[in-house]
């Protein structure tokens, strides 16, 4: 009798660490060009919600990587910036960010990059789409495939930058892109220093690149092709770019071929 009570709890305890491995256990990430990622924004709207695919624990302790994505259940935004973390947060007391990779993603996009190219922004470079037409020029003549994702970065101070936090407002409801969309907390910063990582793809719309960016008119014809995150220098906060206008005297910095 002793025994099969024994035996009982070990297949219960073994029920339960399977059932917490299930929980943790993500899809395959996927390696292209220079980037790796894994799940897509676009599966939220098939699934209906915001489902973890990874934690972020399976990257830490690798200097070097640069990565963006939203927090599962749309609880905000996540950028590692050279390995560390930084998750931004909407709680009752306003907007928090933490330095921790106890958190997951519903997609999340990253790079591995030790050495970058610095290749200074002319002031004609301002808005957005200015940002998108440079980033590809300049890295189709630095020799990278812009046929392929690829990762880049920008520091300085640009003029303004109007951001979000993704925050759940669905109200336990199926994920619509309309609930989506009102699941955003908008916020803007001005001339304050930051590092900003991006990647750019003509090829993942709804996978890590938005559908939509509200810097692009509907009607222009024109399509979204980056994914910015920035990380201030201030205050550590961090956030999705939904708009920017760039400073004097910011720098791109690509990855060298």
């Amino acid at each position: 009798m002793e025994k099969t009570i024994i035996m009982k709890k070990h297949f219960a305890i073994f029920g339960v660490c399977m059932v917490a491995a299930c929980t943790t256990i993500g899809l395959a990430s996927t390696k292209e060009g220079f980037v790796e990622y894994i799940g897509a924004q676009k599966d939220i709207f098939t699934k209906g919600k915001a489902e973890r695919v990874m934690s972020l624990k399976s990257l830490a302790g690798r200097p070097g990587l640069y990565g963006i994505g939203p927090v599962e259940g749309l609880d905000g935004e996540i950028t590692i910036f050279d390995g560390k973390p930084y998750v931004s947060k909407v709680r009752q007391s306003g907007k928090v960010v933490e330095q921790s990779h106890d958190h997951s993603a519903f997609f999340l996009v990253w790079t591995e990059q030790a050495q970058w190219q610095n290749i200074p922004i002319p002031e004609t470079v301002k808005s957005y789409v200015d940002l998108q037409n440079f980033v590809k020029t300049q890295a189709g003549a630095a020799g990278i495939d812009t046929g392929k994702p690829f990762p880049f970065r920008l520091s300085g101070i640009p003029a303004e930058i109007k951001w979000h936090i993704n925050v759940d407002r669905t109200e336990g409801k199926t994920i619509t892109r309309e609930l989506f969309v009102k699941s955003k907390e908008p916020y803007v910063t001005n001339n304050e220093p930051v590092d900003i990582i991006g990647f750019y793809s003509e090829h993942h719309l709804g996978v890590f690149i938005a559908e939509y960016a509200p810097a692009i008119k509907r009607d222009s014809g024109l399509k979204n092709a980056i994914h910015l995150h920035f990380v201030s220098h201030a205050d550590k906060m961090t956030g999705h770019i939904d708009n920017i206008t760039l400073g004097a005297g910011m720098t791109l910095h690509l990855p060298k071929p």
